[in-house]
């Protein structure tokens, strides 16, 4: 008797072995761990071999796996272009990228742009997040790939993008003063624990610079906004420093650098890996912090 696959079964099929585990297909298809496991048990039975090695919960293709694995990526294909050729509603792959909010504004319009033309049918569902909690998710298999800033004071995981300054940042109007009427610099900063406010506080510390925390706030929206109505100074890097805003050089003390580094699961699907070297590419394009306004 002819098998009859179950599509959906292959699809998942296919999914399980990118991302190499029960717990990752899962998560990456909104189903439980139970459900994934049940399908492809079935696909099993419907080609009458063990198509997969079980290691705990990781999935290693046996013999018979490799084989149908490739008919299945072209079975898949054909059968969403066939529905899609038909008007049907097919829904596209995801991939869950989260990325830090500096990268909103200029990294991720032009990755993504870049990215939906070669991959027009792909879904990619970002989120923005702090670096402790994108590092979390990537791990626990809830983001595919994510940007992230690394203190250089501990060994980071992921593969290193760039080594980035860090700089001080207020209003950009000269005539404002950088501390208020007490002497005091007022510091407009995010909500603990966040490297840049750790190394701002540091480095005024040990340079016996008087400051207070004048705002903070989890939104980089907000620290920008209230950087433009004079409430203070606070430090990121060149990325994502909106207008209005300016250097402040040779005034305040040094900051340290901080690497960028991209994270991602070890077996990411080819779509994934596609936008990972655009994000790489991006983020390696030269002159930012050059164009930034100092005084």
């Amino acid at each position: 008797m002819v098998p009859q696959f179950d599509i959906e079964a292959l699809r998942t099929m296919i999914v399980g072995t990118d991302l190499g585990s029960f717990a990752r297909a899962a998560l990456h298809l909104g189903r439980s761990q139970s459900a994934v496991s049940m399908q492809l048990k079935r696909l099993e039975e419907q080609a009458g071999h063990a198509l997969f090695h079980r290691r705990g919960r990781g999935l290693v293709p046996t013999e018979a796996g490799d084989t149908l694995l490739s008919y299945a990526r072209r079975i898949v294909a054909m059968h969403d272009e066939a529905a899609m050729a038909l008007g049907a509603s097919v829904a596209p792959p995801t991939i869950r990228l989260g990325l830090p909010q500096d990268f909103f504004e200029e990294v991720m319009p032009s990755a993504l742009a870049t990215f939906c033309q070669k991959r027009p049918n792909v879904h990619v569902a970002v989120r923005a997040g702090r670096n402790y909690a994108l590092e979390d998710e990537v791990k626990s298999g809830r983001l595919d790939l994510a940007l992230a800033f690394a203190g250089m004071d501990r060994p980071g995981t992921g593969e290193l993008l760039a080594t980035m300054p860090m700089f001080w940042l207020s209003k950009d109007e000269d005539s404002e003063p950088l501390r208020d009427v007490s002497g005091t610099l007022p510091l407009v900063l995010f909500d603990h624990p966040c490297l840049f406010r750790q190394a701002a506080l540091r480095s005024l510390d040990e340079a016996g610079i008087r400051w207070r925390l004048s705002l903070t706030t989890p939104s980089l929206p907000g620290v920008w906004a209230a950087l433009r109505f004079g409430l203070g100074v606070t430090v990121r890097t060149a990325h994502g420093v909106p207008p209005g805003i300016r250097r402040l050089d040779n005034c305040l003390p040094a900051l340290p650098p901080l690497e960028l580094r991209m994270l991602k699961q070890d077996h990411l699907p080819k779509a994934a890996q596609d936008l990972a070297h655009i994000l790489k590419a991006t983020i390696e394009n030269p002159g930012v912090a050059a164009q930034l306004p100092t005084r």
